[in-house]
């Protein structure tokens, strides 16, 4: 299954290759130049279509959870203040999305859209800790049963274009699909310090499927 998100992208490659391959069959006569690229066309076409690839997820059955947004490997665990959204003592989990990871976003928990915001930025590569400050980013903030979550979708060094197709006041249902990062990024996600955190650095983890923490019995997290 592609994304939605991408149909855009594939349009204006469909064309650019169908182009590349025209010339290449009326104007290079040498058939090693020619099959030489043809076989370089397949291979940015079966990355392209890998890159926009949307599998189906499925959520675990369980309240009080806070899943992966993103497909990825967690680069960061740290205590923090927010002073933004949650505004109060809280735990980071980043998750970093190399080129090879399905990029499609998905709601961490279920809720109401209390907070949106744009910010543009650099490009810095998605692991440094800096990217969340300095690179181009949204973002999201959440308002469940159980409590807050702040989320974060950064550039990276690659990716150019942040999509969330959401608002503030809309409805949000844990691992529904909402947007993407394309090309190489980076997902912060904000809960309050007292939450049971069940991942662990280094950790591979599935948008939609992976259960980053519980809330806590006070705060809503378990």
């Amino acid at each position: 299954m592609i994304t939605k998100y991408g149909f855009d992208v594939l349009i204006k490659y469909s064309v650019i290759i169908t182009v590349i391959v025209i010339l290449t069959f009326t104007v290079i006569h040498g058939k090693g130049l020619r099959w030489t690229i043809v076989i370089v066309i397949a291979v940015a076409t079966c990355f392209v279509l890998n890159f926009f690839r949307d599998p189906e997820r499925v959520t675990p059955d369980e309240t009080g959870i806070v899943v992966s947004p993103a497909d990825g490997k967690i680069v960061l665990i740290k205590e923090l203040f927010e002073p933004e959204y949650l505004k109060q003592n809280a735990v980071q989990i980043s998750v970093f999305m190399s080129p090879l990871d399905v990029h499609v976003n998905r709601f961490p928990i279920s809720g109401t859209i209390g907070y949106y915001k744009y910010i543009e930025g650099k490009y810095l590569v998605a692991f440094n800790d800096k990217s969340s400050e300095l690179n181009e980013r949204t973002h999201i903030g959440i308002e469940g049963g159980n409590g807050k979550v702040l989320f974060k979708q950064i550039a990276g060094t690659i990716a150019r274009r942040i999509i969330a197709d959401i608002h503030v006041g809309q409805k949000a249902t844990i691992g529904e699909r909402f947007g993407m990062i394309r090309f190489g990024s980076r997902v912060d996600v904000i809960i309050p310090r007292e939450s049971v955190v069940a991942v662990k650095l280094n950790d591979r983890v599935k948008a939609g499927e992976t259960i980053l923490a519980r809330y806590s019995s006070t705060q809503g997290l378990k």
